[in-house]
C-alpha cells in the first residue's frame, strides 16, 4: 500500500506497517538479507540516540516482506525508546510472526555506548539444506 506513494513516518514500531507478500519462488529455498546500517532507536534510560547495523536473513516460506513497509517499520524505532536487545527481539519477533519464515537469523551490531558495543544475536528455526548463507562481515556494512 506504500509502495510508489509518498513514504509516511511512523512515530513508534508496529507490526501493522509491515506488509507482505505472496513468496512468487516457494518451491525453491533461498536466503533473503536485509542490511539497515543506519538502525536508530533511544536509550530509554538517557534519552539519548542509539545506533546500529542490522542485518536480517531469512528463507521465506509463502511470504517475503514487501521491502518498502520494511524500512517504514525499521525507521519507525528512531523516537523508540527501548534498550537494544528488546529492540533486537521486536524486530526479529515481528518478522517471524507476519512471514513464517523456515528460518531467521538477526545480528544487531550497536555501536559503544560508554566505552562497549552491544551486539545482539537471535536466530529460530533450521537453516534448509543446499541454502547460502553468507557470514555475517559488518565491516563491509558502513556506519561502524
Amino acid at each position: 500500500t506504500n509502495l510508489g506513494k509518498k513514504s509516511i513516518s511512523y512515530d513508534k514500531p508496529n507490526i501493522k506497517i509491515l506488509e507482505k507478500v505472496q513468496n512468487p519462488n516457494k518451491s525453491i529455498s533461498y536466503n533473503v538479507r536485509f542490511s539497515c546500517p543506519e538502525f536508530t532507536s533511544i536509550c530509554p534510560v538517557t534519552g539519548q540516540p542509539d545506533f546500529g547495523i542490522l542485518i536480517i536473513d531469512y528463507v521465506p516460506n509463502k511470504w517475503i516482506v514487501e521491502s518498502k513497509s520494511f524500512k517504514l517499520y525499521l525507521n519507525s524505532f528512531r523516537n523508540h525508546g527501548s534498550f537494544h536487545e528488546e529492540c533486537t527481539l521486536i524486530v526479529a519477533k515481528s518478522l517471524i510472526q507476519l512471514l513464517k519464515p523456515k528460518w531467521l537469523r538477526i545480528g544487531a551490531y550497536w555501536n559503544p555506548r560508554g566505552g562497549i558495543p552491544i551486539d545482539v544475536f537471535f536466530e529460530e528455526g533450521v537453516i534448509p539444506k543446499k541454502v547460502f548463507v553468507q557470514d555475517i562481515n559488518i565491516n563491509i556494512y558502513k556506519g561502524r
